[in-house]
């Protein structure tokens, strides 16, 4: 058997309308034989075709595609043994920067003033006849606002808040859906438009009005007859639309108000009105992943508290309800959202800040289904008010990003296992548009620092190209003339720093670096380095700016300005106070700085920029040796002690090799005289078992990850967590939630990814997969074996296929077996320190350890 196991134009097999002029493809094969090597892949599009042996990144530079054009890629491979494979996609393309026959339109008497609250959502209407046989038939759409289609009375796709989540200032995206089976001879086009991002309420100060002081629609409707002929019914005056919608209120933290009497058949409409749109972005076909509906959940347990009705559906997600109803006309049920309960059994709501969550819905009479468009929840609990039992059926959807699941992990430890999949939900919960910190109170904003931490352990998991690069542009577009970076992108209403301009922020900041960085690893696509390489090099140039403010001899290495502007060592649990943790950044903040540098050095030196290799390394060393020799007795001693003040330069090879080894024994003494107790904030967290296991100290390491005791990453597992807490003291023993004067506002949430960067420990070093090359091209299996885990298995889809590996050990004989595919070679390491050399093929070792 050889075969093609993937051809993607894009990173997308199917589906893909691109406006890209030069589009890049990607393929893998899978074969029963082993030492099999591919000689030659063709690849042809378009009258332009190449030859080549590259599996990534392949650049289309044929003749110039033309717009609204639906093309196929032919791919031929052949290997050593005389096998041949093929296979073939399609791909269209968009406008690719032709003029849209369509002009944005609103509703012109709509005049929306209200503060802290989203706007009504616009009601758009269009009635159209095809009278001929239609050859096919696409729609092109946006939105100043989120909008939905249904034409003909159905859902017209499957994607939520389109047209998404971008800086609107700059980027706008435009989807297309084919509606050919959709048309009959008189048609009527829905277009709902809701407030969303742009218009709606955002950020926890609840700013609206934020891009546009109202909504408005941009679509057009494209018709091929099969005689040849065409037409385009693009948004216009002869547009209607409504205020009177059944959606009366929809806001991303409030929910949705729905009146069920009203249908979009009988409210009074009028002309639209072509809308002077005040912001001029690139509008282009959509290059990010569509939020789509994905796992459904029932009830595991159904209560009474007084009037509600309380459902439990045992797992907490980003999502929204499903309802189904025999309802009475003007009935009006009430559902609130939660992610845990009082000690009575109510929703615990406190902690949504001003986020309502809510669903206001009021019945028509009879039968009825309802799910809301425009709002999403972060819950594991849901309560119901207005209704019996007997009259309600309900379940739930998680909603998020169309992101891939590539990666699996389990081990003999079922703790381990539960952690690991609490990391995957905090991922999922947390890739809605964009990577978020939470999903349940008023923020759900693109903190920076959150995914700069975590972007290793989600490139194990998911596939996150598309959805991370089109994050990556936004930050581009937003980044500050002097080179710092807003701490959310989008920005989108939340100043600081960008009320600083000159402001740069470590850890948060370095996502500008570390998430290309992680990308380029999981991928080896090297235009996610070139496409940020000159934001890298304008955030890095303004950390070293503030590090040397004010400062002489090696102080302008050491990087102690404006503490409180700093997020510092965020979170640690072995301080109690948010001005504590902030106090820190002089050395969260050093740390960062030789970080950055470090990987700018190497990816300067990948893109052939050696000036700028030697120039960063340079700023690598003089860091590192500055935060040696004022922070540390320069014998691996910290002057001032804590967790992650040890882990930030062990890991970072910031001490030379032998002081690394004596830093990372005071690191365990430090944990060990903290019961095996994690001890960092966010910065410290992703690394501190790397600290400990890569450096002699493998026995604290594993100590520290099967903890069960508060806080560590199982004490939440053991109290019942389904994703992971935001703080490690979530939850007290007796399960309750302490609210403690530490100055963060109630900042508690059980949703929040960052401290499940420790998957990437679970990978690396339990499993023992890690890239050597970008993109798995090589790779090492080297499992880290400890007496409390006796197996563990998993796999993660590369660019070039699946990589698994199983290993057990049965009191002293270690077994593995492991698949290695086409196109790559891998370096197996096993516990008793043999090597072999793999290319692919499937291998069983067996030894004595």
């Amino acid at each position: 058997m050889f075969e093609i196991s993937k051809f993607t134009v894009e990173n997308l097999n199917k589906g893909c309308v691109t406006d890209v002029e030069s589009p890049r493809f990607a393929w893998s094969v899978k074969t029963d034989i082993s030492k099999t090597t591919v000689v030659d892949a063709h690849i042809s599009v378009n009258g332009w075709s190449i030859h080549t042996k590259e599996q990534v990144g392949i650049e289309y530079a044929g003749k110039k595609l033309s717009p609204f054009t639906k093309y196929t890629a032919t791919l031929e491979v052949k290997d050593n043994h005389g096998n041949l494979a093929t296979a073939s996609l399609e791909f269209e393309t968009g406008l690719l920067g032709t003029d849209w026959y369509a002009q944005w339109i609103t509703c012109n008497d709509y005049v929306f003033k209200e503060e802290k609250v989203s706007p009504i959502p616009m009601v758009f209407k269009k009635e159209f006849k095809a009278n001929k046989k239609i050859s096919s038939a696409k729609i092109y759409a946006t939105a100043i606002g989120v909008y939905r289609l249904d034409l003909n009375g159905k859902k017209v796709g499957e994607d939520y808040f389109t047209p998404g989540f971008t800086s609107y200032k700059s980027n706008l995206q435009y989807q297309t859906y084919d509606i050919t089976e959709y048309l009959q001879n008189e048609n009527t086009l829905i277009a709902t438009v809701g407030g969303g991002w742009a218009v709606g309420t955002f950020v926890f100060t609840r700013k609206n009005r934020i891009t546009a002081d109202r909504q408005a629609l941009l679509a057009m409707i494209h018709i091929v007859y099969t005689d040849g002929s065409r037409e385009i019914i693009g948004t216009d005056g002869s547009w209607m639309v409504s205020m009177d919608g059944p959606i009366r209120r929809s806001d991303i933290y409030d929910g949705e108000k729905y009146d069920a009497r009203i249908t979009v058949d009988n409210i009074a409409y009028k002309n639209a009105v072509v809308e002077n749109v005040k912001i001029t972005p690139n509008i282009e076909a959509s290059y990010g992943v569509p939020v789509r509906a994905h796992e459904e959940f029932t009830p595991v347990k159904v209560s009474h508290v007084g009037e509600e009705i309380v459902y439990d559906f045992g797992q907490n997600f980003a999502g929204i309800v499903f309802i189904e109803i025999d309802g009475k006309e003007n009935q009006e049920i009430l559902i609130k959202h939660a992610e845990i309960l009082h000690e009575d059994g109510s929703l615990h709501t406190e902690f949504l800040r001003t986020a309502k969550a809510q669903i206001k819905y009021t019945c028509r009479e009879g039968h009825q289904v309802y799910s809301p468009s425009f709002t999403y929840m972060g819950f594991r609990y849901v309560s119901v008010n207005g209704i019996e039992e007997d009259k309600i059926k309900i379940v739930a959807k998680a909603l998020y990003s169309d992101v891939k699941e590539i990666g699996e992990f389990s081990c003999s430890n079922e703790m381990i296992n539960r952690l690991q999949e609490n990391i995957k939900w905090g991922a999922k919960s947390n890739f809605v548009e964009i990577p978020t910190d939470c999903p349940q109170r008023d923020e759900r904003m693109g903190w920076t620092g959150d995914i700069a931490l975590f972007a290793s352990t989600a490139c194990y998991n998911f596939d996150i190209y598309r959805f991370i690069t089109k994050w990556l542009k936004d930050m581009r577009d937003e980044q500050l003339p002097t080179g710092g970076i807003p701490n959310t992108i989008p920005a989108q209403g939340y100043g600081f720093p960008a009320t600083m301009p000159t402001m740069a922020i470590d850890f948060w900041g370095d996502a500008s670096v570390l998430v290309p960085w992680a990308v380029y690893q999981a991928t080896g696509d090297v235009s996610v380095l070139k496409e940020n390489y000159e934001m890298m090099k304008k955030y890095v140039n303004a950390c070293k700016f503030w590090a040397g403010l004010f400062s002489v001899g090696k102080h302008r290495y050491l990087w102690h300005t404006l503490s409180t502007l700093h997020f510092g060592d965020w979170v640690a649990p072995d301080v109690s106070q948010m001005s504590q943790w902030q106090k820190r950044s002089k050395w969260t903040a050093t740390a960062s700085l030789a970080n950055t540098s470090h990987i700018l050095s190497e990816i300067a030196g990948i893109l052939n920029e050696f000036e700028d290799e030697n120039y960063y390394k340079k700023i690598f060393e003089r860091t590192s040796d500055a935060y040696v020799s004022l922070l540390t007795d320069g014998n691996g001693k910290l002057l001032e002690e804590f967790q992650t003040a040890y882990v930030l330069p062990i890991h970072f090879n910031m001490f030379d090799e032998k002081t690394k080894r004596l830093a990372a024994a005071n690191l365990a003494k430090l944990v060990k005289e903290n019961d095996y107790k994690i001890g960092t904030g966010f910065p410290g967290t992703p690394y501190i078992l790397f600290a400990l296991a890569d450096n002699g100290q493998e026995e604290t390491a594993f100590k520290m990850l099967l903890n069960t005791k508060c806080p560590s990453w199982l004490y939440e597992v053991k109290m019942g967590a389904t994703t992971i807490w935001e703080r490690w003291d979530g939850l007290d023993e007796n399960g309750n939630c302490p609210i403690g004067d530490d100055g963060t506002d109630t900042m508690i949430s059980y949703n929040h990814y960052a401290s499940g960067a420790v998957g990437d420990f679970l990978y690396k070093r339990v499993l023992g997969i890690e890239p050597v090359e970008a993109g798995y091209k090589s790779f090492r299996i080297k499992p880290l074996v400890n007496k409390e885990l006796n197996s563990a298995k998993g796999k993660i889809n590369t660019p070039y296929g699946e990589i698994a590996a199983e290993w057990m050990l049965e009191e002293n004989r270690f077994t593995i077996k492991v698949d290695i595919p086409v196109g790559t070679t891998c370096e197996l390491i096993l516990p008793n320190g043999d090597t072999s050399e793999l290319m692919n093929g499937f291998y069983d070792f067996s030894v004595e350890i």
